[in-house]
């Protein structure tokens, strides 16, 4: 159990960022022994714990007084852990080393993070305050700048770094089903339905711009190949014969999406209302904004793709900054989909700092709107579904990666092969940190004069070659919520000896959850302090029924469990078994 001190308006962050952590923990209480103290303030008592972590410039320990610099300005901090670069968005504290103590944590201009040993104890002293940066954001995301790093995540592996190198055993639930490395969601916005609804409009002249004129640019300069430019010059000369009907609708790609995703559960944002722009729009942005279809003008594609095993979501107009308006988005698409829970993202991704409370009050059970419209990656630090600290119990299941993104020139504008990179280099991400990998490929994009269906099958080609789980937005949302159920509390037994109650809802997880138990294996010695040695754990699913008891350290007090074993880092199973149902007995 951790015991943490943190300051007087920290305990929402603390407890959303011990949801992303998924491990035990508990306000600090007097008296109490644990392994593990973490502070962001106060006077750190006695007993020590085996590891103490104190955080920023509002702890102080009496055994332990280091030397500070003053503090770095609020511009943000770059530091380095293990080779990583990790943005800091508050005040930064720089220490001298003193006598017997390491560096772990270092910025440009000096050491913001020691660690000491002492009689078998550890005390980590870090410069920033871990529970602002997690506020920050979750509050206010991440700039472009540090789109490509998993900022919280970060803070997680380095806190489970610590308390493992401490030599204390250390128990979680991982941000991925047992079984697999991570989660995949696949989601397509709705944005057209179609090229017939743009007849002499915006759109259309757009359209023959890019495939002409625009076409033949890209070609002139390496852009794109003589085959690409020959099929968007046809698109352009067909488009007549698309009005009349004479050939297919090339916009309309339903058909193509459900052949390539067969067997993998997608999810559509569809516009609730045609010609709306919305308010809080600009007169200049509203005609674009207004989408031209609306979920009623395509009855017969709602049918096909429920019945294929897809959801139907709400890509929202003003449910952004009104909860009556969003309330009445999702009421239609209720009705067409006949669904009643349902899930939303914001058109053009508009969002404020209110807007997880208007979307919460209008009675959707997700938001998938935070990400970047300019870039890829991390806007929320995470890789995982999480709670916006103003709601209630809504949770955002964040975008990771947009082909408009990739693609468009006054976007990151990347060739194939630089996109390609990018996406591998966040698939690598997920694959070490778990969580969901949330993928934006938009209905049209298949389609002339994006052409972007290739590279889009060459990436459900790949994910499909790592152990991933495929789910609908509301599946992976869901999954996370069992997660965030799970709770843990301290377990007797009647002989005196202790341990952990690791308690479930009773509602069956498909697919399991991962009970993942770190530290020395049964019959092998514990570490020291300090000293390199190898990291082993072991993974016991939970599937949501009876509550499961574990004598601590590494003693399983209940149920037949399957379990594997690994070496970290790598991760490679060591050996395959199952955990014995044992009657409780003194643990030491």
């Amino acid at each position: 159990m951790i015991g943490v001190v943190s300051k007087p308006g920290q305990s929402s962050v603390v407890e959303e960022f011990f949801q992303l952590f998924k491990t035990p923990w508990e306000p600090y209480h007097e008296g109490r022994s644990y392994d593990v103290i973490l502070a962001t303030a106060g006077v750190i008592p006695h007993p020590e714990p085996r590891l103490l972590l104190l955080y920023g410039e509002s702890v102080e320990c009496r055994e332990f007084r280091i030397q500070s610099t003053v503090p770095s300005p609020g511009s943000p901090v770059d530091l380095t852990y293990q080779g990583a670069r990790i943005p800091i968005y508050g005040k930064v504290l720089t220490f001298e080393a003193a006598a017997g103590s390491e560096p772990c944590v270092l910025t440009p201009s000096g050491i913001a993070g020691l660690k000491l040993h002492r009689a078998g104890k550890t005390v980590i002293r870090i410069g920033y305050d871990l529970f602002h940066e997690a506020e920050h954001i979750l509050r206010r995301g991440q700039p472009a700048e540090y789109a490509p790093i998993p900022t919280l995540e970060f803070h997680i592996k380095m806190l489970r770094d610590w308390i493992l190198d401490a030599g204390i055993s250390l128990l979680e639930i991982p941000p991925a089903p047992a079984g697999y490395d991570l989660a995949v969601c696949l989601t397509h916005d709705v944005d057209f339905a179609g090229i017939r609804n743009h007849v002499f409009d915006r759109t259309m002249w757009g359209f023959l711009y890019r495939s002409t004129l625009e076409a033949c640019s890209d070609y002139v300069r390496g852009r794109i190949s003589l085959a690409r430019l020959i099929k968007s010059w046809r698109a352009a000369l067909s488009l007549p014969f698309v009005y009349l009907g004479w050939t297919r609708d090339f916009w309309l790609c339903f058909d193509w999406y459900l052949r390539l995703e067969e067997g993998l559960p997608a999810t559509y944002f569809f516009i609730p209302f045609k010609r709306r722009a919305g308010a809080k729009i600009s007169a200049e942005q509203s005609k674009r904004r207004a989408a031209s279809y609306d979920i009623m003008d395509i009855p017969e594609w709602i049918t096909r793709l429920v019945t294929a095993g897809c959801e139907i979501g709400v890509h929202g107009i003003d449910a952004w900054h009104d909860a009556e308006r969003g309330r009445e988005e999702r009421e239609r698409i209720a009705a067409a989909s006949s669904r009643d829970a349902i899930g939303i993202r914001m058109h053009w991704l508009l969002s404020d700092e209110d807007s997880a409370c208007a979307i919460e009050e209008a009675g959707y059970v997700y938001d998938s709107t935070a990400g970047y419209n300019e870039t890829v990656g991390y806007r929320s630090g995470t890789t995982q579904a999480y709670r916006p600290l103003n709601a209630g119990k809504l949770l955002e299941l964040p975008i990771l990666i947009q082909d408009g993104a990739l693609f468009f020139s006054r976007r990151l504008g990347l060739t194939e092969p630089e996109a390609w990179k990018r996406c591998q280099e966040l698939i690598q991400n997920a694959v070490r940190l778990g969580g969901v990998l949330n993928v934006i490929w938009h209905d049209r994009s298949p389609g002339p004069e994006r052409f972007w269906g290739e590279f889009y099958a060459k990436l459900i080609r790949d994910l499909k070659t790592y152990k991933a789980w495929f789910g609908t937005a509301m599946q992976v949302v869901r999954w996370f919520q069992h997660r965030r159920d799970v709770s843990f509390e301290p377990a007797e037994f009647p002989d005196g000896g202790g341990g952990i109650k690791i308690r479930q809802t009773g509602e069956r997880i498909d697919p399991p959850l991962a009970l993942r138990i770190h530290g020395p294996l049964p019959g092998k010695p514990e570490p020291q302090p300090g000293t390199n040695h190898p990291r082993a754990f072991l993974d016991l699913p939970l599937v949501g029924g009876e509550d499961v008891v574990l004598g601590w350290p590494l003693e399983i007090r209940s149920g037949l469990r399957p379990f594997r074993v690994s070496k970290a880092p790598d991760g490679q199973a060591e050996r395959d078994g199952h955990a014995k149902q044992q009657e409780p007995h003194d643990p030491r």
